[in-house]
């Protein structure tokens, strides 16, 4: 007897200008907790916030609020917020949940070496699955919810 056929799905990649919306308001989500709660807890603290070193108290809190959001996001909903109001979730390509392993090195490392050379982000237009250069390392990919 053979094994009953599964079925791969058949998904609709999400291109670049539909990624980039949701990082956008991704960042713009950021950008609010860090105004509401991060800058008046350091004011209110007397904690210097205008220092430019990345290793200031300042730097370091919003660099963890950046990354914690996309991780915990990611590994909890397999997407952001931006990627929810967008209809966009991250999935493996290897058809299985995502690890916390796959989701640190796509959002923490990925998502840094991305970030140093902005043009990499551009590679998401090109690919067949419309992967970033996170995606690529990670084996990821970023698809419409429903197609």
């Amino acid at each position: 007897m053979n094994p009953p056929a599964v079925e791969k799905a058949e998904y609709r990649y999400a291109g670049f200008w539909m990624r980039f919306w949701a990082y956008l308001l991704d960042l713009v989500v950021i950008a609010s907790v860090n105004g509401i709660l991060v800058y008046p807890i350091f004011r209110a603290l007397d904690i210097k916030i205008s220092d430019p070193s990345i290793f200031a108290p300042v730097s370091i809190t919003t660099a963890v609020i950046f990354y914690g959001y996309f991780v915990l996001m990611t590994k909890f909903f397999g997407q952001t917020l931006g990627k929810m109001v967008f209809g966009l979730k991250v999935i493996s390509l290897e058809a299985k949940k995502l690890s916390w392993s796959t989701i640190m090195f796509r959002e923490w490392i990925g998502r840094f070496i991305s970030g140093s050379i902005l043009i990499l982000y551009i590679v998401v237009a090109f690919l067949p699955k419309r992967q970033g250069i996170h995606d690529l390392f990670a084996d990821t990919t970023v698809v419409h919810e429903r197609s």
